[in-house]
């Protein structure tokens, strides 16, 4: 089968009818943000991440705008995903300590006096490889441990920077949900403390902390997209694996901008489409993809959608696709090859896939029906986020030196 054959895609019809029914979005509002956001800027590190204006790649797709957030210089970790991870470790520290998480700057947490209130926690978590490597990050700053498994066919080097982090991690013989399970099993068994992006019924405190943590991405991003004087985006494509980053960025545009947010569409590889699946089933439920889950796009390879994030999807995005692998590749090689004007982007399999599908919408005959469908024309600004940088350099240079997953034909 063509590879172009392998993209599909269902439109949601019923996102503006459900004004009653849908899922609440007051947990990721701006004042809520502000918040997260704040405690982020009291680390150290924090600095707001770049956000490239592809303008002549959009000239020749045939856009207005094009932006790319890039979550590669996020914290020196190479990826988005700390910014979860960390947001929940705080606000977890501060339950525990029984105060307001705006009373707790990073550098507070990271005291003598409150190492010695709190003892030793031992925070446990299962990853592809960036959401591990933020909760080791975050455990060895606040001098806590953390313990993390990652599912089968991890890349090694990701490994070895959770290890790097002073994290004890290993690769099982499990797929990513798999993993999840054995985490949850570990942490009840060891007295840890669960820190996953997935939820599930009677787990979902933690996993929404995360999402809150997201959130500041996008809240960065919307006011860099303001001091430009363009107009906001009237589209955004954002990748999902469980769901939660997809389900925070959505959730945050719904929550300032109600029906005036863009028009969003969520897109995944074919081998772990499970928010795909689960519209597709049409019954209103989250359903699972099982077993092995072979896709370059690491951070994506999960087959249950998070509770948390799943209503959020279901209720408010426009579009979902399913695509295969060289869609990922594609975007990376286009974004590693910037047009002669525009910014180069280094980004993952995970981060470039919105950019590698959006490019075969706009250039491919065979999808035209795919831009009609969600109106985008000459006047679209279109927002992308690229979640990671090559987070494993060597599959990187594999894709976009030697030309492996080429592109559709």
């Amino acid at each position: 089968m063509r590879d172009i054959n392998k993209i599909k895609y269902i439109a949601n019809t019923s996102t503006k009818n459900l004004n009653d029914k849908r899922t609440s979005v007051e947990f990721l509002d701006k004042k809520v943000v502000n918040r997260v956001r704040n405690f982020h800027k009291s680390f150290p590190e924090y600095a707001v991440t770049p956000l490239q204006s592809l303008n002549q790649l959009s000239e020749r797709l045939g856009v207005s705008s094009i932006w790319v957030k890039d979550e590669s210089y996020r914290f020196g970790l190479n990826a988005f995903k700390v910014l979860g991870g960390s947001y929940a470790v705080g606000k977890y520290l501060a339950e525990r300590l029984s105060m307001d998480i705006s009373e707790l700057s990073f550098e507070k947490l990271k005291s003598k006096e409150i190492k010695e209130r709190l003892g030793e926690i031992t925070f446990v978590t299962a990853t592809d490889g960036n959401h591990g490597r933020g909760i080791a990050w975050a455990a060895r700053q606040l001098r806590q441990k953390a313990v993390v498994f990652m599912p089968k066919g991890s890349s090694a080097i990701r490994l070895n920077n959770i290890k790097n982090e002073g994290a004890e991690a290993m690769i099982t013989d499990l797929n990513y949900d798999d993993a999840v399970r054995l985490a949850s099993k570990y942490a009840e068994e060891h007295n840890g403390v669960l820190v996953q992006d997935s939820a599930w019924d009677g787990y979902e405190e933690i996993p929404t902390w995360i999402m809150q943590g997201y959130a500041t991405l996008i809240d960065e991003g919307i006011e860099q997209i303001k001091a430009e004087d363009k107009g906001m985006p009237t589209h955004v494509f954002l990748q999902a694996g469980v769901g939660s980053f997809a389900g925070s960025v959505l959730g945050y545009l719904e929550a300032v901008f109600g029906d005036d947010r863009p028009i969003t569409t969520i897109v995944e590889p074919n081998e772990a489409a499970c928010i795909y699946k689960s519209v597709k089933e049409n019954d209103g439920k989250p359903h699972a993809v099982t077993g092995y889950m072979p896709t370059i796009m690491a951070g994506l390879a999960c087959g249950e959608p998070s509770t948390v994030a799943w209503g959020i999807l279901r209720d408010y995005a426009d579009m979902y696709i399913s695509c295969p692998d060289s869609v990922a590749a594609r975007g990376m090689r286009i974004l590693g090859n910037s047009m002669a004007g525009d910014p180069k982007v280094t980004s993952g399999e995970s981060g470039a896939v919105g950019l590698g599908i959006l490019s075969l919408i706009l250039q491919d005959n065979h999808l035209k029906e795919i831009a009609e469908k969600l109106n985008i024309d000459k006047d679209s600004r279109i927002l992308l986020i690229s979640t990671e940088g090559d987070t494993d350099p060597e599959g990187y240079r594999e894709i976009v030196w030697d030309g492996k997953y080429p592109s559709i034909s």
